[in-house]
């Protein structure tokens, strides 16, 4: 690459929104680096939401030297009032003469407006410099736009054989600690954990995040049916936390909210509704939904199609034929039924081959 090709410098503005990977929900992830004569004159990101913006913190730290500058930020500038004054407007005060953007802003109150603004402020504009990456790093929140749902990613710990679980339910642990440390990365990046009430009863999770010291701990949601948790659950005693039920068989509904603990009822069949539950977690701001759970609920929500990507470590153990599987599906008469998937990456996680499948 180029050092002085516009991909260089988004790239540069792509690795300042990284930064911000674990603490900018429910907002987008976004970089921002100003350039002049081929020198970076202000860096910025986007940490948290209320926060500076990442134009206006790369604008402070070019100062006075950011007119006749170009800009890379990695997604549209914003152009209206919200927690924060308009981007848009700090970059025509400042003068600047060209903004490169990633990707536009898929947010209504936005989308094309800020490029609209800067252009009508004679600043050129280019739209599409390193868009793939962008929209990567911005996938839960481009779904909750586009698609007023959460971009779901379901991870599955197996063995060579395809199995997760030995027939007594116990899995912990089938992969390695390196793989283990690299789901902590994964669940730190999501708004959500939703598990199911199998997972909770056989391996009493937490479903914390422990990669540092006072880490932002997702919204942990418990799929349970019949509402049959125990009151002794090591997952009741951390928040935030919801539990999402279809009936109170068990009796436990009072208990669970003296506990403090929020509960909803989202009643399908006698079921919990997988789909009324992603729309809910959008309607509170849920970008990223990570799915730590058995075959059976893999599989609703796989027979559902409301899973967007699998990420499925694989260890080099074996269980056995009567070992739990990854879904548990229909029985598949015919190969047209069958669910495709596109391999999007693999790397090895120490010992275990961590593969990253797109659902079609």
């Amino acid at each position: 690459m180029n050092s002085h090709s516009p991909q260089f410098f988004m790239s540069e503005a792509l690795r300042l929104a990284e930064k911000a990977l674990f603490t900018t929900s429910p907002n987008p992830r976004v970089g921002c680096v100003i350039v002049k004569n081929n020198v970076i004159l202000g860096r910025g990101y986007h940490i948290k939401s209320g926060g500076p913006h990442a134009e206006v913190m790369a604008l402070e730290e070019a100062a006075n030297q950011a007119e006749g500058s170009d800009v890379y930020v990695t997604l549209e500038p914003c152009n209206h009032f919200g927690k924060t004054p308009p981007c848009v407007d700090a970059l025509i005060q400042a003068k600047v003469k060209k903004v490169f953007i990633a990707m536009q802003d898929p947010n209504p109150l936005v989308s094309g407006k800020g490029i609209q603004a800067l252009k009508d402020a004679h600043i050129e504009t280019e739209v599409g410099v390193m868009e793939a990456q962008a929209q990567l790093l911005n996938a839960g929140f481009i779904s909750r736009m586009s698609k007023k749902l959460p971009f779901v990613r379901a991870k599955l710990a197996v063995s060579l054989d395809g199995k997760t679980a030995l027939n007594n339910g116990k899995s912990q642990w089938i992969t390695g600690d390196e793989a283990r440390q690299d789901v902590q990365h994964w669940r730190a990046s999501s708004c959500a954990i939703i598990t199911g009430i199998g997972t909770v009863m056989h391996d009493n999770p937490k479903l914390s995040v422990r990669l540092y010291e006072n880490a932002r701990q997702p919204l942990r949601v418990v799929v349970d049916s019949d509402l049959k948790i125990a009151l002794d659950a090591n997952i009741l005693r951390e928040k935030p936390l919801l539990i999402v039920y279809a009936n109170d068989k068990h009796k436990r509904l009072a208990q669970l909210k003296s506990l403090g603990i929020e509960c909803i009822q989202l009643n399908n069949n006698d079921k919990v509704d997988l789909a009324a539950l992603l729309k809910t977690l959008a309607v509170r701001e849920i970008n990223d939904v990570w799915i730590e759970a058995g075959e059976g609920l893999n599989g609703a929500f796989l027979k559902a199609n409301l899973i967007d990507e699998l990420i499925i470590y694989y260890a080099p153990v074996i269980l056995g034929s009567e070992a739990k599987g990854m879904f548990m599906m229909p029985v598949y008469e015919n190969l047209e039924n069958k669910i495709t998937t596109t391999v999007i990456d693999h790397r090895w996680i120490g010992q275990d081959l961590r593969m990253r499948f797109k659902i079609k």
